[in-house]
């Protein structure tokens, strides 16, 4: 059967080979096995079920949380000439009643439905006739309590299980700490053998993180090395989002904002636009994106900081689909963090522990001088980490160089003992610095010896520095409240008075290099003639660019410069349906330029 999948893999989807881990999945699918997969963004998830779908006798259902998830795939596979429908409150009545007729009829392969919609008596009597040979789940962290969006509906898929005991399951992800993958084996009844974890490593994607010193200006001289491509920017709050999108449009640049508080139709509107290539950039919360398959994102920009770093490498995870280069910077600042401090408390006490680690975990990735990719990818469990990843700002800035931080690591020592070891980091520093807050002086902690004694120090370096305690053993930050305690190690540093090597912060400014596309020279004219006829296609049947041809595919014309049909189908994405399509024309394109 593997043998019929690579026929498949060239003739439907336009693919040369599969990509890492792929053909080991299908193979177990197609063997009858349950299937755990853990791959990033990008990385081919859904492949891994669409070609077995093609494969088998029967359909395959797919569960997908949201509706513009579903319409994208389904778009995506007509145009790819395969029989696809989902069930959602988007349909009319016409188009509801066509999908129920086909699917009745047996001629669909695969049938996209949200969780809810599954979970309906009425779809439950409809599929009762029909065979079944897979259940595939997609985006499956929403099954666990312990993923960043638990969902409770996705808990109860493991149920239907029982109407088609012969189908085989497939559960994905790109976003699964390993306790989560633990989770949603043990609610569908995996055994450990049905797991396949790729690398959550994306190695296309420039990590870049730099004090946000003012937001809007950065912002802009990002945005200059990125003319007329696709971006993401994150804000934290609504009112951040409308504030930034108004000041961006009023500069001159293709934006639309997105968040909860529009109204429906006006998100809606905003999303197609930024779909369709009408609209270049969207600025939004973290209400957008988790339906959005749009491949050629080529930044993603954090105005502020995430709640955690599953939140991060999610929305990071929107950049760079196609496999091309994406830059993803994020401002940093620990106002930031006070911020989502605030939310923290607010929550019940077992929520804020786990709350606080996430959020710690997250400001070491921000604070770290090694490899950015180091505390990103080992927070997932991914061991298979290198030294320089040569694709963050930390693999490609000099790197700084150390200096004696005793002094430094005894006046902030001696400041958490002479306070009780009952405070955070912040009232420490506040301390050390000579503060005379409210909080200081109720505790009479302007009357110590250590009170003043670290003014010369920038609140940004002292939290830095603490960082840098806290990695090294010296320090310990108690779960419930934050606050801090000296380690047995720290106590004997201070004792023997041993010298301490580590850095102290500096301002970077962002690198803001412009990524290019790929390491080939490409022909930058046809590429854009090629833009230009895709968008003209895409609008004239009314579905996104992308789901025409890739940013990939076209770079890969504008470099190879395919002369007849069989050269076409050589070119990543171009299967027999739409080079039968699409051919002709594109050739035309081709040939004139050269």
């Amino acid at each position: 059967m593997i043998g019929k999948a690579r026929t498949l893999l060239k003739n439907i989807f336009g693919y040369q080979d599969f990509r890492p881990l792929q053909e080991d999945i299908i193979k177990h699918l197609l063997a009858g096995n349950d299937t755990l997969v853990i791959m990033p963004t990008g990385g081919g998830k859904s492949l891994c079920y669409q070609l077995p779908a093609l494969v088998y006798g029967g359909m395959t259902i797919v569960v997908s949380p949201l509706i513009s998830l579903m319409k994208d795939q389904v778009e995506q596979l007509h145009e790819d000439g395969v029989r696809a429908v989902c069930l959602n409150s988007s349909l009319d009545n016409d188009e509801y009643r066509k999908n129920i007729h086909d699917i009745k009829q047996g001629s669909i392969k695969l049938l996209y439905v949200a969780p809810e919609t599954l979970l309906m008596p009425a779809t439950m009597k409809l599929l009762d006739g029909i065979i079944i040979n897979c259940l595939a789940i997609d985006e499956a962290h929403c099954i666990s309590e312990w993923g960043h969006d638990f969902r409770p509906e996705y808990r109860k898929i493991a149920t239907v299980r029982k109407h088609f005991p012969n189908a085989v399951c497939m559960a994905l992800t790109a976003t699964a700490t390993p306790r989560v993958q633990e989770d949603i084996k043990n609610n569908l009844g995996f055994d450990d053998s049905d797991a396949f974890i790729a690398s959550f490593n994306r190695e296309n994607l420039f990590l870049e993180i730099v004090p946000k010193t003012n937001a809007y200006s950065q912002i802009i001289r990002f945005l200059e090395k990125y003319p007329d491509q696709s971006g993401i920017i994150y804000c934290f709050s609504r009112k951040q989002v409308d504030e930034l999108a108004i000041d961006l449009e009023t500069d001159g640049y293709s934006v639309k904002p997105y968040h909860a508080g529009l109204d429906d139709k006006i998100r809606h509107t905003n999303q197609e636009l930024f779909i369709k290539d009408d609209v270049r950039i969207i600025i939004a919360t973290i209400a957008f994106g988790m339906g959005i398959n749009k491949p050629n994102v080529r930044f993603v920009i954090h105005h502020d900081l995430p709640k955690n770093i599953e939140s991060y490498y999610q929305q990071i995870g929107r950049a760079g689909r196609d496999g091309l280069r994406a830059h993803c910077l994020l401002l940093f600042s620990y106002g930031d963090s006070q911020k989502i401090n605030y939310f923290i408390e607010q929550m019940n006490p077992q929520e804020q522990i786990i709350a606080r680690v996430h959020l710690d975990k997250l400001i070491g990735l921000a604070e770290t001088d090694e490899c950015r990719r180091i505390p990103l990818l080992s927070y997932f469990g991914d061991i298979d980490l290198v030294d320089n990843c040569g694709m963050c700002d930390n693999c490609t800035t000099p790197a700084q160089e150390k200096i004696d931080i005793t002094v430094q690591m005894q006046m902030f020592l001696s400041c958490v003992k002479r306070t009780g070891e009952l405070f955070g980091v912040h009232h420490i520093v506040d301390v050390l610095r000579g503060s005379e807050s409210i909080k200081v002086i109720k505790f009479d902690h302007q009357k110590l010896s250590v009170h003043g004694i670290g003014k010369h120090i920038s609140k940004k370096q002292w939290l830095h520095l603490s960082r840098q305690f806290l990695s090294k053993g010296l320090i310990e930050k108690e779960a419930m409240h934050g606050s801090i305690k000296v380690t047995q190690k720290g106590n004997e540093i201070l004792v023997n008075r041993d010298v301490l090597m580590g850095t102290l912060a500096l301002d970077k400014t962002p690198l803001v290099r412009a990524a290019r596309l790929t390491e080939a020279e490409y022909d930058s004219e046809l590429f854009s003639r090629l833009r230009m006829w895709r968008k003209q296609i895409a609008d004239k049947t009314g579905v996104p660019p992308y789901v025409i041809f890739s940013d990939k595919s076209l770079v890969q014309m504008a470099t190879c410069f395919p002369e007849n049909s069989d050269e076409l189908l050589q070119i990543h994405g171009v299967g027999s349906v739409k080079n039968k399509k699409y051919g002709a024309s594109l050739l035309k394109i081709i040939n004139v330029k050269k």
